[in-house]
């Protein structure tokens, strides 16, 4: 159930209605926006809790409606939130009218290799670096990360550049720390649903990006973002990044772009793409990034390393320098005709 204020409503009516709600023995999650307030009952009520509220709370002063919702999620739904959520870090807006850019390496290997990547990154026009400092490896011998090291590393470099920072936290103990240093924490796929993790995240109360599982449907993916949401955390970015592959000889994912126009549907959240992941080859990034634009996503993260070919991790689907620029001219030349800027 989602109680939308009036426009203008006291923070003493919303203090009234979240009391009413609290005094049933249930949560009352409330959530400021543009303008008004909602209250969202994170919760799943029988028919005659559903009544008895709906009763009560219609007639508060301050209500504009009570609303049901038809999915299992439901602060990440549409239902919640006619308007779509623009997620605001720094200076970067996530989900307006920009397409935004996200690109750096798979790894932060070091202060100089992450510098370069940040100059390209920079000059491109992009404003948000990604590179990871703790890496989940299928092999425990692979690169692990630099850890500790690696956060210091991006926090300095992206401070040096202008760019807002995102890399990936691993378990709910690690996110005070990754916190202190990135803009944004990101949840990998295999992570997506650490419930413990996603409920810390959401504690942090810094702007999460989550990355769709490997086999998740829309309704576990959204579910997952549920958890970050209910914790009072509104900034959550959804990121789709191919699914399990059956024929892995030529992609490494499937990249289902079907899934944007979906997510944008049914939830009010900015979804971003990762064609890097999602193909697991650099020459086909450039052709399915433009297609991420034209589905309507709000964004790419694209991989790019100063040379793949001596990258610690991911270096088949990293992009040199000339092709990253490159893929960012097509994307700026193509944006107008989707109604989009750059």
């Amino acid at each position: 159930m989602i109680i939308v204020m009036q426009v203008g409503a006291s923070e003493a009516q919303v203090e009234a209605v979240a009391n009413v709600i609290r005094n049933k023995g249930l949560e009352a999650l409330v959530m400021p926006g543009e303008g008004r307030t909602a209250i969202g009952i994170p919760a799943s009520l029988n028919n005659d809790q559903r009544t008895d509220l709906e009763a009560q709370i219609s007639a508060m002063e301050g209500v504009s409606r009570v609303t049901q919702t038809s999915h299992p999620y439901k602060l990440a739904s549409r239902e919640y939130s006619k308007e779509s959520r623009v997620v605001k870090v720094k200076n970067v807006e996530i989900g307006g009218d920009a397409f935004v850019i996200m690109g750096g390496p798979c790894s932060v290997e070091s202060l100089e290799q992450f510098r370069s990547s940040a100059r390209v990154v920079k000059e491109s026009g992009a404003t948000i670096l990604r590179g990871g400092a703790f890496k989940p490896r299928t092999s425990p011998y692979s690169f692990q990360g630099l850890a500790e090291e690696g956060l210091r590393i991006m926090k300095e470099v992206g401070d040096e550049f202008g760019l807002v920072t995102i890399t990936e936290v691993m378990s709910g103990d690690m996110v005070p720390l990754v916190a202190q240093y990135a803009d944004i924490l990101q949840i990998g796929a295999r992570s997506m649903q650490n419930f413990p993790l996603l409920i810390e995240a959401g504690k942090s109360g810094k702007p999460v990006f989550l990355k769709r599982g490997p086999s998740a449907t829309i309704d576990e993916f959204l579910l997952a973002a549920e958890y970050v949401l209910s914790q009072g955390n509104p900034d959550v970015i959804l990121c789709e990044r191919g699914i399990t592959a059956f024929d892995r000889q030529y992609t490494r994912n499937v990249l289902d772009l079907g899934i944007v126009p979906a997510l944008k549907e049914y939830s009010h959240l900015p979804v971003i793409v990762d064609p890097s992941h999602g193909t697991g080859i650099a020459r086909y990034v450039r052709p399915m990034a433009k297609a991420a634009m034209v589905s309507g996503a709000d964004g790419v993260m694209i991989e790019m390393h100063p040379n793949p070919k001596e990258a610690l991790s991911d270096g088949s689907q990293a992009l040199t320098p000339e092709m990253f620029l490159s893929v960012i001219e097509d994307l700026k030349r193509l944006a107008p005709y989707v109604s989009r800027t750059m």
